[in-house]
């Protein structure tokens, strides 16, 4: 049997230090980024009514009780983002926060139950805006660590270079042959058997009970993915509304959102949206994604009401968040987001 020393251990430490203290470079480059950019930095309150409402997105569950001995459920949060929000409500115009979330079922390479998210909002901007942040946040971690290159599990990516961008239909067609668009109605319902259909012809497995999001997945997972961020960072956009429970649709397509993910040497770094600010449309998705837990996890978590009050006076924006540890990571050239947390989880 092989037994691994813990980190704490002074070898182990000694080894892990460099990263680490790159780590804090990066972190202090970053902030100073933000303030230049006449940003402010937010701290949200990690203990909330709801962890979030997206189906495959498992939370931490607490209490809290009171002096009464009364007890009330709370959950840590799975991003900040509907207390960023809150505070575009209140008038904020360009916040960004930088700290800790969590997330229960993941624990991974890239993966991690405690982990650091670098999450900011511009009101009154388009998502184009926050592309472009992405892109020159890449580039100032790879300019603090001294690297030229970027490279995960033999893909390189040159964070110095314009992202490519890329529809995610075009992603599909490029990368499996798949007319996604083709299984997505004008009122942005999907068809499975379609998609079903074009895994089959892709030569991709599928299965009985599997439905239009589960194929989706699949395609993204094992053909699309894989591909993005090879040569320079990928921006995947447009993605279907099924898929983009918190970004408004399109002016040009209703069948897809103002949502896209950053990608270099395969690994998402990011995720970001035009953001939706219908408050009813926004319920109805949610409603939609806590069925579809409720299927596949036999859970649901509850709605924050105060968040859909306060999109009904929350100024047109967009926001995006990304993951810190993954970014430094693929700066330092480490192997597993591990090896630049300070006190990775036991």
């Amino acid at each position: 049997m092989t037994y691994f020393s813990p980190w704490w251990t002074p070898h182990v430490h000694a080894d892990r230090r460099p990263r680490l203290m790159l780590r804090n470079s990066i972190t202090a480059a970053t902030r100073e980024w933000f303030t230049h950019h006449d940003f402010i930095e937010v701290e949200t309150a990690a203990l909330q009514i709801s962890p979030g409402n997206e189906a495959h997105l498992s939370a931490f569950s607490t209490e809290a009780i009171g002096p009464d001995g009364k007890r009330q459920p709370f959950y840590l949060h799975t991003s900040p983002e509907f207390a960023c929000k809150k505070l575009l409500a209140a008038g904020e115009t360009r916040i960004f926060s930088l700290g800790a979330v969590y997330r229960n079922r993941e624990r991974g390479a890239l993966h991690h139950p405690e982990f650091t998210m670098l999450e900011w909002y511009r009101a009154g901007e388009t998502y184009e805006s926050v592309m472009a942040d992405c892109a020159a946040l890449v580039a100032l971690a790879a300019e603090r660590a001294g690297s030229k290159r970027f490279a995960f599990r033999g893909r390189e990516t040159d964070p110095f270079a314009e992202p490519e961008r890329l529809t995610v239909a075009e992603a599909f067609l490029r990368h499996a042959g798949i007319d996604l668009l083709a299984t997505v109605a004008r009122d942005g319902s999907t068809d499975a058997e379609a998609l079903r259909e074009g895994l089959t012809q892709a030569g991709l497995r599928t299965a009985p009970d599997d439905n239009w999001a589960d194929l989706f997945s699949r395609v993204l997972v094992e053909r699309v993915e894989p591909a993005l961020g090879q040569g320079k960072a990928t921006i995947l956009y447009e993605y279907p509304v099924a898929e983009a429970a918190l970004a408004r649709k399109t002016t040009n397509d209703p069948r897809v959102a103002e949502r896209f993910e950053l990608y270099c040497c395969g690994v998402e770094l990011a995720n970001g949206f035009g953001e939706l600010t219908d408050a009813a449309e926004q319920r109805r998705r949610f409603e939609a994604e806590m069925d579809e837990k409720e299927r596949v996890y036999g859970e649901r978590y509850p709605l924050d009401e105060e968040f859909l009050n306060a999109l009904a006076i929350m100024p047109e924006a967009s926001g995006v968040a990304l993951g810190f540890d993954r970014l430094v990571m693929l700066a330092a050239g480490a192997a597993k987001i591990e090896d630049v947390i300070w006190t990775p989880v036991a």
